[in-house]
């Protein structure tokens, strides 16, 4: 991928950790070459309202799969999810979608995690096996939603390498002509930076966009009623 050119800085390439960021990655690139609609960060965030009513009518999906109710999907559940879907996948790939979803590391996967798998799902669609489980998803429904959040990171990524960099982020958001923009910028950048490596994968995009509608806080008030 494309390295981050800072005042003093070389580039740097970055590679992928996994074979599922690497076919993440090629995914994007292969979006990316198609353009995007977007013309400014401001049109993203005018979509926030329908993203979040879309992205919410994935709980159901969610709470069929968490057999226990306990508002996590477990390696167990996960792995019966993908059997459910007639999805080929060995114990290891579990594992690691398991593992790329779950990233904050705490017990299960929880809804907005969950929500970040259906669309990887969506972006693998060229993958027959990925097109099964789309159809069996319901999926058909939920894929304006999805592909405007595809469009919206493709918007980002300005040199169609399959990542952001903080210098794409600033100049993404310096087209919306407000006067901090470099400060939004900043923040919204470290919003999405989980790892802090300086790059942001589409994962990560998704991650920090779920925050940015509002399913975070939803499913915090949630948990907080439910032990009450």
């Amino acid at each position: 991928m494309g390295g981050v050119v800072g005042k003093g800085d070389s580039p740097r390439k970055w590679e992928p950790e996994s074979m599922l960021e690497a076919k993440m990655i090629d995914a994007m690139k292969r979006r990316a070459a198609e353009g995007t609609s977007m013309k400014s960060f401001n049109s993203v965030i005018l979509k926030f309202p329908k993203i979040d009513e879309s992205l919410r009518n994935c709980k159901t999906i969610f709470q069929k799969f968490d057999e226990d109710s306990n508002g996590a999907i477990d390696h167990q559940e996960l792995k019966k999810c993908f059997e459910m879907l007639e999805v080929t996948i060995t114990d290891i790939e579990v594992d690691e979608i398991f593992q790329a979803c779950d990233i904050k590391e705490d017990p299960g996967m929880k809804f907005n995690e969950f929500i970040v798998l259906l669309c990887l799902i969506y972006l693998f669609k060229d993958d027959p096996a990925a097109l099964r489980a789309k159809t069996k998803l319901g999926m058909p429904k939920l894929e304006a939603t999805f592909e405007t959040l595809v469009d919206a990171f493709v918007f980002l990524d300005k040199n169609k390498d399959g990542s952001v960099s903080k210098n794409e982020m600033i100049e993404a958001i310096n087209e919306s002509g407000e006067r901090s923009s470099g400060r939004i910028a900043m923040k919204r950048f470290e919003e999405m930076d989980w790892d802090k490596n300086g790059m942001v994968n589409f994962k990560e995009f998704l991650f920090a966009f779920t925050g940015w509608v509002g399913i975070d806080e939803a499913e915090d008030e949630e948990e907080g009623e439910e032990t009450v």
